[in-house]
């Protein structure tokens, strides 16, 4: 994903995680409508973090380490009881 629209396109198909694609579009436009000109870093900020989210949800390690935390907590909230 080198461009915002490769970015937009990888969310749109689902990439990303579920509601990525209307948020990325949302804060997009929110930035832009607030960002200097000079200064964009809100932007490359925003399309970082996206880019990021994509990555993550398609690394194959992503769903197993979820599940395994999640599990952790589980049991840590069993033993507390």
């Amino acid at each position: 994903m080198r461009t915002i629209g490769e970015l937009r396109a990888a969310l749109t198909m689902g990439y990303g995680f579920p509601g990525d694609a209307d948020d990325f579009g949302a804060e997009l436009a929110r930035e832009t409508n607030r960002a200097d000109p000079a200064d964009l870093s809100g932007v490359v900020r925003l399309v970082e973090e996206f880019r990021g989210r994509v990555v993550t949800r398609q690394d194959p390690g992503f769903d197993t380490a979820v599940a395994a935390a999640v599990a952790e907590i589980q049991k840590a909230r069993r033993t507390v009881r």
